[in-house]
């Protein structure tokens, strides 16, 4: 058995677990659950500073990104995809899938996104239906001030779509404030629930945009429209995974609970990236390090495989990366249930052992130097 600290999925808190195996009932006709649900939604909403309805759907979170995209994209739509990540560029294939016309925004990978940058952009280009934004692109770790981003997306009158999957709740989301007319998150990640759910935030304008198409949704499961009046008609349009969503409902009022969530996640982040560094370990960013996960570069003439393998025999999971950065950095997620300081205190630990057995010179004790940079 591997303790996991990779970037989702996480580990599963007791309660949670215990809260999946409760006795099922009918999900499609009992309306006492057509109201838990509602109010698991509505929960989702009240902690991400939203006045809009939440959605909870069956499928991990790729298909909240992708029913976003098959609701929101219309044959023609012009959308803009804000590209400084592997996820980023990802959501060109949704827009091209449903009919739409992506237009790259491509910037530095390295690199957060420099809003200046991009409102110079926006100034001469922006005849855009909606945008896509990445909040933590997970593979590289780098996060984008969706804060800024939105609202001037906004300002030209452009929906925004957020995927937030790898951020939210380890990083401050204001659905209302920022502007996001959808928001997309996962069950795997910060929530710290089971693969298999992926929830979506929507707001008035999107669902203006929703309603007001002129060609139907070219899906049924990725159709965010099929969810219309289900509380008002105690009705389902599918069968919902009723034990995921017991487990999810815990997993919520465990976030709720938890008032130093975001603060947490913020120093333990720090003091891991300070740790590396002052040990001579590569961060691979150069700006815009998410407080979920900590990317570093593999040291010279090491694979990332010996590192990940070797960590797996000291019983800790850690991931490497996949498309360009396969191969090339290491992956730890101290994300949801990860975050807290005896497991990381454990990972460093084990992860100086196994870089100093692998030949790697380190200048510092990475568990000791984590604490001391608490």
């Amino acid at each position: 058995m591997y303790k996991v600290m990779t970037p989702g999925p996480t580990q599963v808190c007791e309660n949670v677990r215990i809260a999946r195996s409760r006795i099922c009932t009918n999900p499609d006709i009992d309306a006492d659950f057509v109201e838990f649900y509602k109010q698991t939604c509505d929960k989702i909403s009240n902690l991400l500073h939203s006045s809009g309805e939440t959605l909870i759907l069956s499928g991990e979170g790729i298909l909240g990104l992708e029913a976003a995209c098959a609701t929101l994209t219309e044959p023609g739509d012009k959308v803009l995809v804000i590209d400084n990540g592997i996820y980023g560029r990802g959501f060109a294939d949704f827009v091209t899938m449903y009919g739409g016309t992506p237009v790259m925004y491509h910037a530095d990978y390295l690199n957060t996104i420099d809003v200046s940058k991009l409102s110079e952009y926006l100034e001469k280009n922006h005849d855009f239906k909606y945008a896509t934004v990445v909040h933590c692109d997970t593979p590289s770790g780098v996060k984008n001030n969706i804060g800024q981003i939105c609202p001037l997306l906004k300002k030209y009158g452009i929906l925004t779509l957020v995927d937030s999957v790898s951020a939210m709740f380890g990083e401050e989301v204001h659905v209302d404030d920022y502007q996001i007319d959808v928001l997309c998150g996962g069950s795997q990640k910060c929530v710290s629930a089971p693969p298999g759910l992926t929830f979506v935030v929507i707001s008035d304008d999107a669902k203006k945009a929703f309603h007001n198409r002129k060609t139907p949704v070219a899906a049924f499961y990725a159709n965010l429209n099929i969810f219309d009046n289900y509380y008002e008609n105690k009705w389902f349009p599918y069968t919902m995974p009723i034990s995921d969503i017991y487990g999810l409902a815990t997993a919520i009022d465990n976030i709720a609970d938890d008032k130093d969530m975001i603060e947490r996640h913020a120093r333990i982040a720090s003091s891991t990236r300070n740790a590396l560094t002052q040990a001579g370990i590569s961060l691979h960013l150069k700006s815009g390090f998410c407080n979920t996960v900590t990317v570093f570069d593999v040291p010279d003439g090491l694979t990332a495989n010996q590192i990940l393998d070797n960590m797996k025999a000291e019983g800790i999971m850690l991931t490497g990366s996949f498309a360009e950065l396969s191969g090339k950095v290491i992956r730890i997620g101290h994300m949801g249930a990860n975050a807290n300081i005896g497991d990381m205190v454990e990972t460093l630990r084990l992860l100086d052992k196994v870089l100093r057995n692998l030949g790697v010179s380190l200048k510092v004790q990475l568990d000791t130097t984590f604490l001391a940079n608490l």
